[in-house]
């Protein structure tokens, strides 16, 4: 039972949250559109929806992220389910995604053949499965040491109706070495050569102050920092990339926003010509790749 004065309305003026978060909070428990809040918000609720509601609150007001606290976050136009085993797919990282989209439809249009696409380190798989879902005919594998994190991805490959191959393991270790490997959506032939690799791998420094404030608090360390000064998984990336590349492949990766010449010199001295960097909405250089001869 409600008590009396316990509207919508009404409660979303006691609220602590902004009043965007208390709507998609209430459209989380109501399970309803914004406009139905707005054109019932005088209606008296239950008081079950009300003391969820209220849990859910103290989450925000602790400060957990609104994704984890929903369950999911829109990325590329589709509805990804996140849980704190994988990082919060960010709209930068689209960046990256549609630099890696152009250069799989651009390769199909000139060469008339189908790519093969590896992301490493998937997390949720909102890389993978964007670019499988905007590029049907490419080969889209996706590797990630988590198996908390492959289970996330799996979930949200099989519900988003996506193709791809998903591999547990380091790296580039989660591939077989040239040999034909049993994985969780069928086997990968024995030629693994790619044409295209993509990665958003940790490159926060260990000692940023950005590690202990906002969202971040709450995402899985080892997705966010190599422990060191960020920059150890790139150049493990860079460093084995030559070896999975064909002549002619691609490889584009997410930085930090003051890691772009470090990322361009790596690339230079693994080999890498045809040198590019995208910005982020915000104007920062957030995405670096080459091409492999």
């Amino acid at each position: 039972m409600s008590a009396k004065g316990d509207t919508l309305r009404a409660l979303m003026r006691a609220s602590a949250l902004p009043r965007l978060e208390a709507q998609m909070l209430w459209q989380h428990v109501l399970q309803v559109p914004r406009a139905w809040l707005i054109s019932h918000d005088t209606d008296p609720l239950q008081g079950e929806c009300i003391a969820r509601y209220h849990a859910l609150e103290q989450r925000r007001v602790r400060g957990e992220p609104m994704a984890y606290i929903l369950g999911s976050r829109e990325f590329m136009s589709h509805d990804f389910l996140v849980t704190p085993d994988v990082l919060i797919p960010r709209p930068d990282t689209e960046m990256l995604v549609e630099a890696a989209i152009h250069f799989v439809q651009e390769r199909a249009s000139r060469t008339g053949r189908d790519a093969r696409v590896l992301d490493l380190g998937t997390g949720s798989g909102a890389i993978a499965i964007s670019i499988a879902l905007a590029c049907p005919r490419a080969s889209v594998v996706a590797t990630d040491l988590s198996e908390a994190a492959l289970s996330v991805a799996r979930h949200n490959a099989a519900r988003l109706g996506a193709q791809v191959q998903l591999l547990q393991g380091a790296w580039y270790d989660a591939l077989p070495a040239r040999s034909t490997h049993r994985s969780t959506h069928g086997s990968v032939p024995q030629s693994a050569d790619f044409d295209l690799i993509v990665s958003n791998p940790p490159y926060i420094a260990a000692h940023d102050k950005h590690l202990r404030q906002g969202d971040v608090r709450f995402e899985p360390l080892q997705a966010l920092t190599d422990g060191g000064d960020g920059l150890g998984d790139l150049r493990a990336i860079i460093g084995g990339a030559a070896v999975w590349l064909r002549p002619g492949g691609r490889l584009y990766l997410e930085h930090g926003w003051d890691q772009a010449q470090a990322v361009r010199d790596m690339l230079v001295l693994a080999g890498f010509a045809d040198l590019v960097t995208i910005r982020d909405l915000a104007g920062v250089q957030r995405v670096s790749g080459g091409l492999y001869n």
